[in-house]
């Protein structure tokens, strides 16, 4: 076994105390196999960790097991997904641009009239904004009403999915908003770009009162962030009360690999000397510029899906490097349908920088599975922390220390939710009649409310529900206000 901080997906002197990382592109068969008889993982080549770490539980490994095998098999479907996800985004988009329906298309062709998607135009969208096609903010949720923050927030996470001119256009010709910037961000780990963000601002400095960074989610095409979703890597962290963080999401947020991990300062924090920007280090530096420029501004930190676990893991590195000047204009961190980050001690760590008052708000919709997951019990001890919103397929809200079925494969809850789906497949055809045009769902979201008849947990995941559940039900709960 390697020592950490080489080629073995280690970090420096910052894993020393205790990590276990797991190398799906280093296993094969008899490693799964070893895995599942031998507690030896240190002699495992598909895990990395500390020299004579076991695993003596049968559960436990098991979990690394399936965790394992479902990288494996995301990676070895990564080149034909991607190429399914572009062509399925491209003709969605054709139909787009030419009225929306392949009669309407036809009726073009017919008449020599095609209009062709342009990539890199105005008009192209992602498969999330073309899920969801609303990009103005609701008219009727003004600056300083109790929901006004959390609608803006995943309005802006949403958002954070498109290409860099359909943002900066957005923001500044329907939001009215000023445009800060858009970071590319590289994951050392994976040797690529896979970290997307954005920054805006209410007004022009130095009258800015808000700034909001919004994370990218994972998108649906792309294997390797669904191989972050389903690692269960992690590294404990120094500093930090040892508390234990999900490997996968740190590494997307700018963990070092040859750096010790989470140095507070690198040599090239912004990338621009070899155009590699790390997430955390890039935008931390624009934020602290924009809060000397704006002395009475704030910031949100916002995110849907994976680009809520760096939402919340953001001001987590911000509290490690003792930031206290910057989180102290910290307004609220405001997650949709987040995975688990941590453990119960990351929980402990940062109430004091989120907690009285509450500012990190974790919303929940109904069935989503990703807010599930990893589980949530003594075999991978993630735990979620903070308040969660949570809100039934109706958009009514509550105030919850957890989500209902915390994770999501109960036996007992098959039916329930199988009837809940349903019922959100009726409700896509009524909505738009009970609460305005804004809310009436397209072709392609009511596709994927037939898709929830036999997985009910994964279209709920998308920011549609979440849109709805701010404007619709957020105003009421407590701790907004």
């Amino acid at each position: 076994m390697a020592a950490a901080g080489g080629d073995d997906g280690g970090a420096g002197g910052f894993c020393d105390i205790d990590f276990m990382v797991l190398r799906p592109d280093k296993g094969g068969l008899r490693d799964l196999i070893h895995l599942l008889w031998s507690p030896k993982v240190a002699e495992n080549a598909a895990v990395d960790c500390l020299a004579g770490t076991e695993i003596a539980e049968a559960r436990r490994r098991w979990a690394v097991f399936v965790s394992l095998v479902a990288q494996m098999l995301l990676l070895w479907a990564k080149r034909p997904v991607a190429l399914l996800g572009r062509a399925a985004e491209y003709w969605m988009n054709l139909l787009n641009e030419n009225g929306g329906s392949v009669l309407k298309l036809a009726a073009n062709a017919m008449h020599g009239k095609v209009k062709m998607p342009d990539r890199s135009s105005l008009n192209y969208r992602s498969c999330i904004g073309l899920l969801d096609t609303r990009i103005d903010l609701d008219k009727e949720i003004k600056p300083g009403d109790s929901n006004y923050h959390a609608a803006l927030s995943i309005m802006a996470a949403k958002l954070s999915y498109e290409n860099e001119l359909v943002i900066s256009s957005v923001v500044k010709d329907h939001w009215h908003m000023e445009f800060l910037g858009f970071y590319n961000c590289w994951n050392e780990f994976e040797g690529d770009y896979t970290t997307q963000a954005f920054m805006l601002a209410d007004a022009p400095a130095p009258d800015a009162t808000l700034a909001v960074v919004a994370f990218c989610g994972t998108k649906p095409f792309d294997t390797e962030q669904w191989c972050t979703d389903v690692d269960f890597s992690w590294y404990e962290v120094p500093g930090a009360a040892g508390c234990r963080v999900h490997g996968g999401f740190m590494k997307a947020l700018g963990l070092q690999k040859h750096g010790g991990g989470w140095p507070k300062e690198i040599h090239d924090p912004t990338g621009a000397r070899d155009n590699r920007p790390f997430a955390y280090y890039a935008i931390r530096e624009k934020l602290k510029r924009f809060l000397d420029d704006n002395p009475g501004a704030r910031f949100a930190v916002a995110g849907h899906s994976l680009g809520g676990a760096l939402a919340v893991l953001f001001p987590t590195v911000l509290a490690l490097h003792g930031e206290e000047a910057v989180l102290g204009r910290l307004q609220g961190v405001y997650t949709f349908g987040q995975p688990r980050v941590g453990d119960a001690r990351l929980g402990a760590f940062m109430e004091p920088h989120l907690e009285n008052p509450s500012r990190y708000f974790r919303f929940v919709y109904c069935n989503d599975i990703v807010p599930r997951v990893p589980y949530d019990d003594s075999t991978l001890l993630f735990k979620h922390f903070g308040t969660c919103l949570y809100f039934d397929s109706f958009y009514r809200g509550k105030v919850t220390g957890e989500e209902p079925n915390k994770n999501y494969f109960s036996v007992l809850m098959v039916a329930p939710k199988l009837v809940n789906a349903v019922w959100e497949l009726i409700r896509s055809f009524l909505i738009g009649y009970a609460e305005g045009p804004e809310y009436v769902e397209g072709w392609l979201m009511r596709l994927a409310r037939v898709v929830a008849l036999v997985l009910p947990g994964l279209p709920p995941h998308a920011p549609q529900d979440y849109v709805n559940a701010t404007r619709l039900g957020a105003a009421s709960l407590e701790p907004l206000r």
